[in-house]
C-alpha cells in the first residue's frame, strides 16, 4: 500500500473500533464506572497495571481492585489506614500479587498528597515531542518511599528499553479525547499528538505487516520506529491508530 492507501485503510479501522462497543471487551471499562476525575485516574492506572494476559481475567482481577477499594478509589487511597490493606491479602494476577498491590495504595497517597497527583507528575516532566521522559520520572517517584524492588517490574522504564505499553495505555486513555466516549481526555495538560502508541505482539505484528515496523523487540526503540511512522499519519492524534492496530490484531486475526 502507498501511504495514501495505508492511512484510509487505517482511518477506516480507527472509525470501525474507536467507539462505545469497544468498550463492552475492553479494561477500559472499569474506569469508565466512575465520575470524579482522580477516581477515573487512579482505576486507569490500576487497571493497566494489570493489562496482561487473558483479557476476560484482566477485567475480572481488575473488577475485585475496585471491590477491595470500596468502588472508591481515591477515597480509599487517601484515607485508608495500614490495617485496611490486610483484605488484599490473596489478591493475584498472574504476577502481581497482594504485597504488589498494597504498595501501589501507598505510593498513590504519596504522589497525591506530596506530588500535586499523577497528571501534574505527568504535566512537568514531559517534553515537547514524547510523553516518554515523563513516565521514566513518573516511574522514579513512585518507587521514591520503601519498597520491596520485586514491585518495580510492574511500572514500565522507557530509559532502560521497555516500550512501557501499560503505561502508554493509561495515557492514551486520560490524555486523548476521541469524541467517541471512549477514550476520556480528562487531562488538558498534555498534548495528544505527543503520545506513543501502547506496543505490544498485537499491534506490533500488526504494525510489521503494514511496513510500519521493521524491529523485531517490542521495546522502546521499537516504539519510537512506530510512533514516527503513526505521527506521519497523523501528527495531532497519532494513536488513534492503537485501534486499529488492536482491532486488526484481536478482533480480524489479520
Amino acid at each position: 500500500m502507498t501511504k495514501s492507501e495505508l492511512k484510509a485503510f487505517l482511518d477506516c479501522k480507527v472509525l470501525q473500533y474507536n467507539n462505545p462497543t469497544f468498550i463492552e471487551s475492553d479494561p477500559i471499562q472499569i474506569p469508565h464506572r466512575y465520575s470524579l476525575k482522580e477516581d477515573i485516574e487512579i482505576s486507569s492506572f490500576l487497571t493497566a497495571t494489570i493489562a496482561w494476559g487473558n483479557r476476560k481475567m484482566i477485567i475480572k482481577n481488575a473488577n475485585k481492585m475496585m471491590e477491595l477499594l470500596g468502588n472508591s478509589p481515591y477515597d480509599f487511597v487517601m484515607n485508608h489506614k495500614t490495617s485496611d490493606l490486610d483484605k488484599f491479602d490473596g489478591f493475584v494476577h498472574r504476577t502481581f500479587n497482594s504485597e504488589d498491590f498494597k504498595y501501589f495504595i501507598k505510593s498513590l497517597k504519596n504522589i497525591y498528597l506530596n506530588h500535586e497527583g499523577i497528571e501534574s507528575v505527568f504535566q512537568k516532566h514531559v517534553d515537547e515531542t514524547s510523553v516518554q521522559p515523563a513516565i521514566h520520572k513518573f516511574k522514579t517517584i513512585f518507587f521514591s518511599i520503601n519498597h520491596h524492588t520485586r514491585t518495580q517490574k510492574h511500572v514500565g522504564d522507557p530509559m532502560k528499553g521497555s516500550a512501557a505499553k501499560r503505561i502508554n495505555m493509561m495515557l492514551r486513555w486520560l490524555i486523548r479525547d476521541d469524541n467517541a466516549g471512549v477514550d476520556f481526555g480528562i487531562w488538558k495538560t498534555i498534548s495528544p499528538s505527543i503520545l506513543s502508541c501502547p506496543l505490544d505482539v498485537h499491534s506490533g505484528n500488526i504494525a510489521r505487516k503494514l511496513g510500519m515496523l521493521t524491529r523485531k523487540q517490542n521495546d522502546a526503540k521499537g516504539l519510537f520506529e512506530l510512533d514516527n511512522n503513526l505521527r506521519k499519519l497523523d501528527p495531532k492524534d497519532p494513536v488513534k491508530y492503537d485501534f486499529a492496530l488492536f482491532g486488526l490484531g484481536v478482533f480480524e486475526k489479520f
